[in-house]
């Protein structure tokens, strides 16, 4: 019989179903509930187990993890009478991988710990690929303790793990990661329309630019896309826009000025204005070809 923990998953998208099924394949016992159905049939194809509901996934589990789009979705599925914290047992380890903000993540270990239930916030980067090949980078806030019951659980699913403060401190992590990707991938479609207007052989172009100190995961990540127009989402403009707006908040609550970041989550704002929503955030080359005459 396994020794490892029970695992509740709750939140099958585009990054929680690779993320579950690596568990599995690492040999956790893994209980999901989402509300796609075809999602949960991905699930129980893999060897999960599907639970009709929040509560039925969590009540018997040692670990329970979320990964839902934004902070009302946290909320929905942690409090209230059908939800994680009364549900869970007391002693449970709830592991919030969402993308929130810091505060929520705040209030949420603190509504936990009055139920006996430990917290760590562990957001994570390297979208759908980084999922998929077990690769994420895992910023963590909560305590060392809990922090080191998680950490087998945390290497099947990333290969950079970091405790990097108390409760929130991944969120903020998190957020700084947001502004950085935002910032790369605006500044790589304006390179790329740059180039092309100006007559390069534009996969030429990106690779050597890749090889030089203005290489980056993005561009690696995001190079075939750019060069097919293919915006087929690993992580959304929708979900970016979500996120340019927690830094900002969290920046000016600590008087952190982001000029460049102020400008790059309106550009996000723009794109998302005119329908592009659900388009993978490379897609930011669409609002710079449109501003540069681009037919798109």
């Amino acid at each position: 019989m396994s020794t490892l923990p029970k695992i509740a998953w709750i939140g099958l998208g585009i990054m929680g179903s690779p993320m579950s099924e690596n568990l599995i394949k690492a040999g956790y016992d893994v209980t999901g509930y989402t509300l796609e159905q075809e999602k949960l049939d991905r699930l129980a194809a893999a060897g999960g187990t599907v639970a009709a509901s929040v509560a039925e996934a969590v009540r018997d589990a040692d670990v329970i993890i979320t990964m839902v789009p934004a902070s009302p979705q946290v909320e929905a599925v942690a409090y209230g009478p059908g939800g994680i914290l009364e549900n869970a047992g007391s002693g449970a380890l709830l592991i919030d991988m969402s993308s929130i903000t810091p505060q929520t993540s705040v209030d949420l270990a603190k509504a936990a710990g009055d139920k006996g239930i430990r917290v760590l916030d562990a957001p994570v980067s390297g979208g759908e690929a980084g999922a998929v090949e077990a690769a994420l980078s895992i910023m963590v806030g909560g305590e060392q303790a809990d922090f080191d019951t998680a950490r087998p659980l945390f290497e099947a699913l990333g290969r950079t793990v970091v405790l990097c403060g108390p409760h929130g401190c991944g969120q903020t992590v998190k957020a700084a990661n947001q502004l950085i990707v935002a910032v790369n991938i605006q500044a790589c479609a304006e390179a790329v329309v740059f180039l092309e207007k100006s007559g390069v052989d534009l996969s030429a172009a990106l690779d050597v630019l890749n090889g030089g100190l203005a290489g980056s995961t993005v561009l690696t990540r995001k190079k075939a896309g750019f060069l097919n127009r293919d915006f087929t989402p690993g992580f959304r403009v929708d979900l970016h826009h979500k996120d340019m707006g927690i830094v900002t908040a969290a920046a000016r609550d600590v008087g952190a000025v982001l000029p460049v970041g102020a400008v790059v989550a309106q550009l996000v704002a723009s794109l998302r204005a005119q329908g592009d929503g659900g388009l993978d955030h490379s897609a930011l080359l669409r609002a710079v070809e449109r501003l540069s005459g681009v037919q798109v």
